[in-house]
């Protein structure tokens, strides 16, 4: 049997911040209530690296970080904090964060069945108010598909869609790469 710890409920969030490194596992904040984060599948960690890897010499060469998966986002100084999978940032505060990110300009999430309705819902609903945020990217695991949400003018968000050969174009970070570099050594269960 193993021991779960015990989630505390309704705290601030300077009382998240300082209980959550002290746990085991990694907890995303939203509104007073703390939520695990579980374990991915083997795609949904290859995808993540896959895109980690193609990015971080390009940004790092513009003066920017990329993270993944272990590195909070502050959506608001209020709440809530999320764990995405890839998180880009070019802000100067940011280079040299040690707690979390605040200015992100991209942030990317590998859907998979268990967390899709939370990414495409929740998640998508916070981030997309995060005034620094230019590019929201959903990676499909169980399939080669790709959804990028451009900022445009004013509250607008402009929605591209990518399949099986086509070229991911990020203009964010001035970065184009093969939709498949991303499903890179990524096996389906359908190849099984």
């Amino acid at each position: 049997m193993i021991a779960i710890p015990e989630q505390p409920q309704n705290i601030t969030i300077e009382e998240y911040l300082e209980w959550e490194p002290q746990q085991d596992l990694r907890y995303e904040y939203v509104n007073g209530e703390v939520f695990a984060m579980t374990g991915g599948t083997i795609p949904h960690n290859d995808i993540a690296l896959n895109l980690y890897t193609a990015l971080r010499p390009h940004v790092r060469s513009r003066g920017c970080r990329a993270n993944v998966s272990d590195v909070k986002v502050q959506v608001s100084p209020k709440s809530p904090y999320y764990y995405p999978d890839v998180i880009v940032s070019c802000d100067p505060q940011d280079l040299n964060a040690r707690k979390f990110i605040q200015s992100p300009k991209l942030i990317a999430e590998v859907l998979s069945p268990g967390t899709s309705a939370k990414d495409r819902g929740e998640k998508f609903t916070c981030y997309l108010t995060i005034p620094s945020l230019q590019e929201y990217i959903m990676i499909d695991s169980e399939k080669i598909s790709v959804e990028r949400y451009c900022r445009g003018e004013g509250r607008m968000w402009l929605y591209y869609p990518y399949m099986a050969g086509d070229i991911i174009t990020l203009s964010s970070l001035e970065f184009n790469c093969p939709i498949e570099l991303l499903y890179e050594g990524v096996v389906f269960e359908t190849e099984v």
